[in-house]
């Protein structure tokens, strides 16, 4: 995470939270879209998850009943054992873990049920998807705590 533009990038991205939210309302939604996934490309190749997994630490994904099923069988679990054990119902009515960071997060920030994983944690973070604009509330709060949204982001409006 050398590049210029990543150094103290926590807090220019505090900064730059009104920026973020006028690009994001006033950008040329069909054009961010062609440019989504060259950025996304670029911001992975200069960002390393392994060395961060802000998102495994501070952020719990919504699990929906696919990820469920699929992750208590791939645990050789029973769904309610795994929904006791793991999960709570948030204010929202969806599943999300009851513990951060997150139990499936282990040495060298690699995921335990990485195959398996949510369906959030697998689109995470969004950055090549209409989900970046559509959401944007959720954009900058990902923001926040993940430099590749941050990059994304600063990438965009430097565009303009």
């Amino acid at each position: 995470m050398e590049d210029e533009l990543l150094q103290n990038w926590e807090k220019k991205s505090a900064d730059h939270q009104k920026l973020y939210k006028q690009y994001l309302h006033r950008a040329d939604k069909r054009k961010v879209l062609k440019l989504l996934p060259d950025l996304h490309d670029e911001a992975f190749e200069k960002i390393d998850c392994l060395q961060c997994a802000n998102c495994c630490k501070s952020y719990s994904p919504r699990f929906k009943t696919p990820d469920i099923k699929r992750i208590a069988k791939y645990l050789k679990m029973k769904e309610g054992d795994f929904i006791n054990t793991y999960l709570f119902i948030d204010s929202e009515g969806d599943y999300v873990l009851k513990s951060k960071p997150c139990p499936f997060l282990g040495a060298g920030n690699y995921c335990s049920i990485y195959e398996e994983r949510p369906s959030d944690c697998h689109r995470f973070p969004y950055t090549d998807e209409d989900v970046l604009i559509k959401r944007q509330q959720l954009t900058q709060k990902n923001s926040n705590f993940c430099p590749i949204v941050y990059y994304v982001l600063e990438k965009l409006i430097a565009l303009k």
